[in-house]
């Protein structure tokens, strides 16, 4: 059984920042990407970020700049800076992973956590 655990969300002004955290436990055998997507009210689910095994990144165009993913493939656990926030950042955000586990490549999501910025 493989679960991603998110946390680090919250409530943050206008210009703030949060960090996101995300670990992946249970029986891995090897994660190919780690990374975040959100969802606010009424929209759809759109990806944030994105991080390989390898190190390469990508992010939405509404995100560059002020968003930096990170992973720590030792622990498992990928991480996702938010600077500048804005209004328009407020969704929930879901953690999400493809990976190996049993033999079988297959996509986990977490939960999901709150980001709410006020203006």
């Amino acid at each position: 059984q493989v679960q991603l655990v998110e946390s680090g969300g919250g409530l943050v002004q206008t210009g703030g920042s949060l960090r996101l955290s995300c670990a992946a436990s249970g029986s891995i055998f090897s994660i190919d990407t780690m990374g975040w997507y959100r969802q606010a009210p009424g929209k759809q689910r759109e990806l944030v970020a994105r991080i390989t095994s390898s190190n390469s990144t990508n992010y939405a165009d509404s995100v560059k700049g002020r968003f930096t993913i990170s992973s720590d493939n030792a622990k498992n656990t990928v991480y996702l800076q938010m600077n500048s926030l804005k209004p328009e950042d407020t969704a929930v955000y879901y953690c999400h992973s493809q990976l190996l586990t049993a033999g079988l490549r297959r996509v986990y999501w977490g939960q999901g956590t709150q980001v709410t910025v006020s203006s």
